[in-house]
C-alpha cells in the first residue's frame, strides 16, 4: 500500500529503477520495497520506474509510486520509454539508484540517467558473482562482449554498491575492460510483524498435509542455483526424526519442480516434503514463525534476504558457505554453515538434528542477535542514504 509521499523539493529526491517491482522478482524488490517504506517515513520523495505494464496491478502493492513504462518486448526488456521518461522527469530527481545488470532497466536506466545529468548509483545484487562464469562458460563470455556496453553503465555511476564485502571482492576481476568505484552498503531485511494466530492458520491452509508436524523451512525461489537438490539429498540421509519435514516454499518458472518431486519419490522423502509455492503477507510470517529453522544449500547468494528474514524471526539457519553474509552467521552463532555439497548439507542437518532443545533455543536467541547487530532496515536505510547524499552532491 502506498505511504504518503507527497512532493517536497526540499527533501532527497530519489527516483529507483528497476526492471520490475513484481514481488517473483524476489529479494532485490524485497529489499528495495522494505529500504522505501522507512526512507519514506524518514521524509525522503521516492518514485519508482520499471519495465512492467502501466496497468499491472501489483504496481499498487508498492509502497511508493510506480511508474511503469512497459510492457517491453522481449525478456531483455528493450524500450526506449525508459531513457525517455527519466529524461522527461528529471527535474522531479537529486538522485536515482539503478538495481541489476543485464537488461534494459540497467541499460536503459543509464542511458537516461546520463542524458539526463542524473547523478546515480548502482545496485550490483550478486550479477557479478564468478559462479556464473564458472558454471555457464558460454553465457559468461556472451556477458563479457555485453560488458561494452553495461561496463560503461558501472564506470558513470557515482558508487557501484555491493552488499558484502564477500561480494565485492568475489566481482573484482570477473568481467574486464571497465573499471569503477565499489562501495560496501549494509542491506536488510524487514523485521517481523506483530504476531497474528490467523498467521499459523494461513500457512497450514497452504500445506493442508503438513498436520502440524514439526518442519525445517525452505523459501526462495525453485530454482538450479539455490541447491535444491542437494537440500533434498542431504535431508534424506541426515534427518532420522520420521516427524521432521521439509517445507518447499517459493516459485518455479520451469520444469525443476517436476524433477525435484521425482528426486523426493526416489529418496523416499515425498511424504515428507511439502511444496507450499510462493508464500506472501500473512502464510509467509505463518511458515518462518512456525519453523524449527530455515535452511538454504545455495550455491551462489550474494546477500540472501530469505536467510536475514529467517534471522529476524529469531530462526536458526542451515546454510552453505557461499552465502555472503555466512561469516556474520557463524561468529554470531546464528546457524550452521558448511560447502554447497549433498556432503555439506548433510553436515549442517545432522549437527541440527544432534542438538539438544536448549542448544536450539539458544541458537534462536543467537540468531535474532545477528540480525540485530548486522541486517536491521534502519542500518541500511541510513547507509543507502549517505551515499546517494554524497553522488546527489556531486551532480
Amino acid at each position: 500500500m502506498l505511504i504518503d509521499n507527497t512532493y517536497n523539493p526540499n527533501s532527497l529526491r530519489v527516483l529507483h529503477i528497476i526492471i520490475t517491482v513484481a514481488k517473483e522478482y524476489g529479494g532485490p524488490v524485497e529489499g528495495l520495497s522494505q529500504s522505501i517504506k522507512y526512507r519514506l517515513i524518514e521524509g525522503q520523495y521516492i518514485e519508482v520506474v520499471t519495465l512492467d505494464d502501466e496497468n499491472a496491478l501489483f504496481l499498487a502493492d508498492f509502497p511508493c509510486k510506480v511508474n511503469g513504462v512497459g510492457p517491453a518486448s522481449n525478456r531483455y526488456g528493450y524500450t526506449p520509454k525508459l531513457a525517455e521518461w527519466i529524461v522527461k522527469n528529471r527535474n522531479r530527481f537529486d538522485v536515482a539508484v539503478i538495481h541489476g545488470l543485464w537488461n534494459h532497466g540497467s541499460i536503459g536506466g543509464w542511458q537516461g540517467c546520463v542524458k539526463a545529468e542524473l547523478p546515480y548509483v548502482l545496485f550490483t545484487h550478486g550479477m557479478m558473482d564468478p559462479w556464473f562464469k564458472k558454471n555457464y562458460p558460454l553465457k559468461h563470455w556472451l556477458k563479457q562482449f555485453f560488458w561494452l556496453i553495461q561496463g560503461r553503465a558501472l564506470k558513470d555511476a557515482s558508487a557501484v554498491l555491493f552488499t558484502s564485502e564477500e561480494e565485492k571482492q568475489l566481482a573484482d576481476g570477473v568481467f574486464w575492460g571497465y573499471t569503477y568505484t565499489p562501495r560496501v552498503v549494509a542491506y536488510a531485511a524487514s523485521d517481523v510483524p506483530a504476531e497474528d494466530p490467523a498467521d499459523k492458520a494461513a500457512f497450514l491452509k497452504n500445506v493442508p498435509n503438513l498436520n502440524n508436524q514439526p518442519y525445517l523451512l525452505y523459501l526462495s525461489r525453485i530454482h538450479e542455483k539455490k541447491g535444491c537438490d542437494i537440500l533434498l539429498e542431504g535431508f534424506a540421509q541426515a534427518i532420522k526424526r520420521p516427524e521432521l519435514n521439509l517445507v518447499m516454499a517459493g516459485p518455479c518458472h520451469d520444469d525443476l519442480i517436476d524433477r525435484l518431486k521425482i528426486l523426493a519419490v526416489k529418496l523416499g522423502i515425498e511424504n515428507r516434503v511439502h511444496w507450499a509455492g510462493m508464500l506472501k503477507g500473512a502464510t509467509k510470517s505463518g511458515a518462518f514463525r512456525g519453523a524449527e529453522a530455515f535452511v538454504l544449500i545455495s550455491h551462489q547468494e550474494n546477500f540472501g534476504i530469505a536467510v536475514a528474514e529467517a534471522l529476524a524471526y529469531g530462526k536458526p539457519v542451515l546454510i552453505s558457505d557461499q552465502i555472503n553474509i555466512w561469516r556474520e552467521i557463524e561468529a554470531g552463532n546464528g546457524g550452521v554453515v558448511a560447502s554447497d555439497t549433498v556432503e555439506g548439507a548433510t553436515k549442517v542437518l545432522t549437527k541440527w538434528e544432534s542438538m539438544t532443545l536448549r542448544q536450539r533455543q539458544e541458537m534462536s536467541i543467537a540468531a535474532r542477535m545477528v540480525y540485530e547487530k548486522n541486517f536491521t532496515v534502519m542500518a541500511a536505510a541510513q547507509d543507502l542514504t549517505t551515499v546517494l547524499l554524497q553522488a546527489a552532491s556531486h551532480k
